[in-house]
Parts: C-alpha cells; structure tokens; sequence
C-alpha cells in the first residue's frame, strides 16, 4: 500500500536534501520478497508522484538498493526508516550502502504499518476504532500479527496512532487562499486513501489557473452512517494526514458536515464544489447534501476516469484472504529471526523494541 506513513518518511528525506528521488519496486518483487502488495504498480508509481515532497519517481527499482543505483540516478545518499526491510533470505537491503556511509535514517511513523491495514481489512468488526470495543477475533489477530513474545515487535507491530498538532503542521502547507485563486471544496471519507481520490482531485485541481482546494473530512461516526459494514478502515486522524500529503490539495476540514451547508461556504468564499461519479447518499433527514451549493450555482461533476474504490480495495483483500493472512505471518517471522540475530551479535536493539 501507499500510505501516510511513507508520506511521512518522503516528508523527512526530502528535508535532508534539495531533490527526492523515490524508487518504487515493481509487482513481481514486492511478491518475491514481502508477498502479494495491494496496490498495482501502475497505482503505487502515481500515487508517490502525487505526495507533495516527491520530486521524481523512478519505476521498476530494484529491491536491494546499491551504489550503482544511487550513482545512476545522481543521488548522494538514500534514506530509510528506522525499521528494518530484508530480501527473501533474510538479507538487509541497504547492507552495501550503508558500508560505504550513503545511508540516512528517519523516524518510522507508529501506529500504522502495512501489515496492521491488510489485518483491519480482514477484519469484519469496527473494533479497529476502540481498544475497550476490540473482539475476541480482533485480539487473536493483534496477537498473532502485532506482537512478539514479550511484548511488540517494532516494525510489523503496530500501536494505536496519536495525532498531535506538530505532525499535522508538519503536512500542512499553512497557506491560506491568496486574492484570484479558486477556491475548490470536495468532501468525503477518503478512506485507505487510493489512486482514484488522487485521480479525483487532481481533476478538481484542474477546474481552476490558480486553484485552491479545500478537502472536508467527514466524522468517523458519519462515515460509518453512510459506508456501514467496518468503514471507515482509517479514522479521522489517519485520513486528515493522508489527504494533507497529496499535492493536489491546500487544507482539510477535519470533521466537515456532511451537507456542504451555506455558512461553509460563506465562512471558505468557496467559489466551486466537486463531488465524482460515486452515488451522493441522503442526510440524515433525507436531503441533498449538495442542494445549497447547486442552488447557487456552484456544483460541478468530475468525471475522474478511475472507477476505483476503498469496497474494490478491501475486496482484493477478501477475496485473497488467505494469502494476506500468510503474507503477514511470514513477514512477522521473517523480522524477529533478524532481531534474534541481532542480539545474538550483540547489536543495538532498533527503537520501540520489545525487551
């Protein structure tokens, strides 16, 4: 997956230098080395284009990052988190760089990781939301997937994420609309953020010469009212950083109303409202949540051209159920024989280990 933990690393190593390179691996190695990933290629090369601190992608990069490669692309170094990526056989593979001191670290973001998304996917509760609500099924999953004995394994082991307001300047811009820009509000769940909502709003993007685009997030709670089943599978706090991270858009409203109602408008000067081709379901009181913005005039229809969505995501997730389930159990067992080892050597303990 791409997700705002990786937003968040680009966002340190892009702050370490002048230009960020991002290699993305293609399908077949992820597969050989990880397992099965959720995202296409084509879907993971556009989505790190669209995270607003990537200056350059490169496709089809090869899993073990050499001095060859970093020389090929003119890079002076490569950045990693402090967690730990190994090869099929259990190989660190940043070991060649790191020798040769072209190595920089950053710090992983906690309480998300792959591993624990592909777990809340294949979960068919909202427990994800409350520790005190988690089911027996939940906690055998977080015990099977989350944890070492003794405590969390720190890389595939995940903890609940705690927003503050540092990380959310961090990813914000700051920059309010300046005179002759557009002001452009979408809203929606934005749930496990995906290459349709960057299709979405980069066409958004597109409506205006100087566009602002202001994306309004909807309450969990309300995401729920309208989705059902366990959505959303990222709560509010998650969803704020991963709509924040994309180039397209300049400020998120974190819990905005469901009907895009008259003082919001007036309060943003809005001067246009997008919503996709997804159906627009009722309020509450069973209204159009658009009917003040198309009463004046300001509604548009974006065609995005991509029909997918978080239900075709977690489906791919379902329907391969049993896979992702090895996926997370071989990755888990693969990271604490690297951690055994490194403490038969007598290494530092990486952050956030168990004792």
């Amino acid at each position: 997956m791409v997700h705002y933990g990786h937003s968040n690393q680009l966002r340190q190593a892009r702050a370490m230098g002048d230009c960020l390179v991002v290699g993305v691996h293609t399908d077949e190695e992820i597969a050989k080395h990880k397992g099965p990933p959720v995202f296409t290629q084509e879907e993971r090369y556009r989505m790190v284009q669209a995270i607003k601190w990537v200056d350059e992608v490169v496709p089809a990069a090869p899993y073990v990052t050499t001095l060859e490669t970093l020389d090929k692309h003119n890079c002076d170094f490569c950045v990693h988190g402090n967690d730990i990526t190994l090869t099929v056989d259990g190989r660190d593979t940043y070991e060649e760089v790191k020798r040769a001191g072209r190595y920089r670290e950053c710090k992983r973001t906690q309480g998300v990781s792959t591993t624990d998304l592909v777990g809340r996917m294949l979960l068919v509760t909202k427990a994800h939301h409350s520790s005190q609500e988690m089911s027996s099924e939940c906690r055998a999953y977080a015990d099977s997937f989350g944890r070492c004995p003794g405590g969390r394994n720190p890389w595939t082991g995940v903890s609940q994420f705690l927003q503050t307001s540092q990380k959310i300047i961090q990813f914000a811009s700051g920059k309010e609309p300046q005179p002759g820009e557009t002001v452009i509000y979408v809203a929606g769940a934005f749930d496990l953020f995906h290459i349709g909502h960057v299709d979405f709003l980069e066409q958004a993007h597109g409506l205006a010469e100087r566009p602002y685009v202001i994306a309004g997030l909807h309450f969990d709670q309300e995401v729920n009212r309208y989705k059902g089943k366990n959505y959303p599978i990222m709560n509010l706090h998650e969803r704020t950083l991963s709509v924040l991270a994309c180039r397209y858009v300049s400020e998120v409203v974190i819990g905005a109303p469901y009907s895009v109602t008259a003082e919001l408008l007036d309060h943003f000067k809005v001067d246009l409202v997008c919503h996709g081709k997804t159906e627009v379901v009722p309020d509450k009181d069973g209204s159009d949540p658009y009917q003040e913005p198309k009463r004046r005039g300001l509604f548009r229809q974006v065609d995005s051209r991509n029909d997918l969505t978080t239900d075709l995501i977690v489906q791919r997730i379902i329907q391969n159920r049993l896979e992702y389930e090895a996926r997370n159990q071989k990755k888990e067992a693969k990271e604490l024989a690297f951690l055994e080892a490194l403490r038969r050597q007598g290494g530092p303990p990486p952050e956030g280990e168990c004792p």
